[in-house]
């Protein structure tokens, strides 16, 4: 996408604490990092849906959210698709009903959670 190019996209936007919720957002840099207050990183699922969060989340020390895996999302999320050429594109109705559900109720965790630890990973060869 052109940087001078800003369109809407609807997503679904998730809180810590709180049920998902349908929003409209831009999708220029500025606007995408607003809603995940800093910078942002995209977790790509199997259905073509990207959950988008705030790469330094865990680091910053924000909210614990929803789990993903064995992984625990820090800090509100958003989640859109790809558009199978590497843009960002709204959700489908079934995506938002999907993740509606996948999400609906807000987690309670301990007071400390090993997955909510910042980690690296390194490969070597």
């Amino acid at each position: 996408m052109k940087e001078s190019e800003n369109k809407t996209l609807h997503v679904l936007r998730v809180e810590p604490g709180k049920a998902p919720e349908e929003k409209d957002i831009g999708s220029d840099l500025n606007s995408l990092q607003a809603e995940v207050d800093g910078l942002i990183e995209c977790v790509y699922m199997d259905d073509g849906a990207i959950i988008v969060v705030n790469e330094e989340g865990k680091l910053n020390g924000m909210e614990m959210n929803r789990r993903l895996g064995e992984d625990i999302l820090c800090g509100p999320f958003f989640i859109v698709r790809d558009n199978g050429e590497g843009d960002f594109a709204s959700l489908t109705n079934l995506q938002i009903e999907y993740y509606k559900n996948r999400f609906a109720q807000p987690e309670q965790f301990a007071e400390h959670e090993p997955d909510a630890e910042p980690f690296m990973r390194f490969i070597t060869f």
